[in-house]
């Protein structure tokens, strides 16, 4: 048995890699390094050699983890529309929760800018590359399940216009700086399927 198989390595790599995602988070790829992950887990900088093999690894960790996070938050409201029928709002609102973020409810732009610098810089990083379309791929599964919950029957080429809609309504509202770019995607949003 390693160390990192421990009950105790597996808390430390933990804790790495929700420091990791935090930064991440906070400042971007740029912000995800050995040091200030060690430092915002409070372990020591060797820790984040010895549980990843390199920081593309604990890069590749951190951005799972937020994913996995956010898909696990979504499909607990997703039970919460079978309990009971929502409105066309409330399934805008959770769709804009999956698309942008939680952060983005506050109507700032950081979050989302944020996030979409991360979107639009993980093609730069190709280890990346079959992470984010397994993530996309559970993340469309999930909104096609919300519009089918909702009563709201909504296509495959469907589904990807809305997305399309989203990202584009965002990416005018930050390069306008727009104040708040969820605002701007929910107008869009409500003039498809209001």
């Amino acid at each position: 048995m390693t160390a990192a198989s421990t009950p105790k390595g597996e808390r430390r790599r933990q804790a790495l890699v929700v420091a990791a995602a935090q930064l991440l988070a906070e400042g971007g790829f740029e912000a995800v390094r050995h040091r200030a992950v060690a430092e915002r887990a409070g372990l020591p900088l060797a820790s984040t050699t010895y549980y990843f093999s390199s920081l593309d690894d604990l890069v590749s960790a951190a951005v799972e983890y937020e994913s996995r996070q956010e898909l696990a938050t979504g499909r607990a409201r997703l039970d919460e529309l079978a309990e009971r029928p929502r409105g066309t709002d409330a399934v805008i609102e959770l769709l804009l929760d999956l698309l942008l973020g939680t952060g983005s409810r506050d109507g700032g732009a950081e979050p989302v800018l944020l996030r979409y610098e991360r979107l639009v810089g993980s093609p730069r990083r190709p280890y990346l590359a079959p992470l984010m379309r397994e993530l996309s791929a559970e993340l469309h599964e999930l909104l096609a399940e919300i519009f089918a919950r909702s009563g709201m029957e909504v296509g495959r080429e469907r589904l990807l216009e809305l997305i399309a809609l989203v990202d584009g309504a965002v990416v005018n509202a930050l390069i306008e700086s727009d104040p708040d770019p969820r605002g701007a995607a929910r107008r869009m949003l409500r003039s498809q399927l209001g």
